[in-house]
């Protein structure tokens, strides 16, 4: 009779695959840290206001009203107003979507390229694997910084054009930060193909005629996945990060879309006189990385098998 190879292959895996029992014990570890609980409940504070803020506060963002402007925080204005009198807390929750949108795409990006070149470099190796490691060895060598900034500056006005300029500047902002930050990722994915190309269930996977795809689909992408999913966390407040840096340097988002970056950019003349202006998107986006940050690293132990 005969059999079927793929699910052959399936069925002599399931021992060596890590157990869906320490897999729930890991999340068990995680939950458990005070730390991670407290930075996860932040987060979903700071999430859950910019999601639901716009909609139950009413003050508008964009309106100008000269006669309001530098009003102090008060009761009709929680966060003040700024030089135009536009309302700061209106402005701070239509921002946060914006830059959390930017960062979460642009983690996408780097995360899609890292895992595709990483698995194939791995999989592959040879010839395939030495071209993409020089690759990944090429960007990692460019400034990043000021490659964003000339990126920007030269190709912004086009995609505005073509596109608008708050969707074109979106695009080509989550684009050039998603592509300069795929390399770690490829390297961990390759590193963990290479590793598991060498175990048996693998090897007697590709014995039993198992098809190329099947065998990342099912053997090899789900044990990289701990490493992808730590960096990917860490990755969106990079992210959130670099497009900050490149409002707060007057490159990115047109000055009526009120990025958290653009917001300090905005209010830098006046940090002696209102600082106010200044301390709310600044702590915004000290939170959010900071929370971020902090939960991908106690992700990251709690995934380690030799961390308890």
């Amino acid at each position: 009779m005969a059999i079927d190879s793929d699910i052959a292959a399936e069925k002599l895996v399931v021992p060596e695959i890590a157990a869906p029992v320490e897999k729930h014990r890991a999340w068990g570890r995680l939950w458990g840290d005070p730390v991670a609980r407290l930075a996860l409940a932040v987060l979903v504070g700071l999430v859950g206001a910019i999601a639901l803020g716009p909609l139950l506060y009413s003050a508008s963002p964009s309106a100008i009203d000269f006669g309001h402007a530098f009003l102090p925080p008060g009761w009709g204005q929680p966060l003040g107003t700024n030089d135009l009198g536009q309302d700061q807390l209106a402005r701070l929750l239509i921002g946060g979507r914006i830059s959390l949108a930017v960062g979460l795409a642009a983690t996408l990006v780097g995360i899609s390229l890292g895992v595709g070149i990483g698995a194939l470099a791995g999989f592959y190796g040879g010839w395939v694997d030495g071209i993409l490691m020089r690759l990944t060895d090429l960007f990692l060598a460019l400034p990043q910084l000021p490659l964003v900034l000339l990126v920007v500056y030269l190709f912004g006005d086009p995609v505005r054009r073509a596109l608008g300029a708050e969707r074109g500047i979106f695009l080509l902002v989550v684009l050039v930060i998603g592509v300069l930050n795929w390399m770690s990722v490829a390297r961990l994915v390759r590193a963990g193909f290479l590793s598991l190309k060498q175990r048996t269930f693998v090897q007697a996977a590709v014995a039993l005629g198992a098809r190329p795809w099947g065998i990342v689909k099912s053997h090899l992408l789900p044990n990289v996945l701990g490493p992808v999913i730590v960096a990917a966390t860490i990755g969106v407040g990079n992210a959130l990060l670099a497009e900050s840096t490149l409002s707060f340097l007057g490159v990115g988002f047109p000055p009526d879309v009120p990025t958290w970056g653009r917001m300090l950019y905005d209010s830098q003349n006046y940090i002696e006189s209102a600082p106010y202006l200044v301390l709310a998107p600044g702590l915004a986006i000290f939170l959010t990385v900071l929370c971020i940050n902090t939960l991908g690293d106690r992700l990251r132990d709690s995934l380690d098998p030799t961390s308890r």
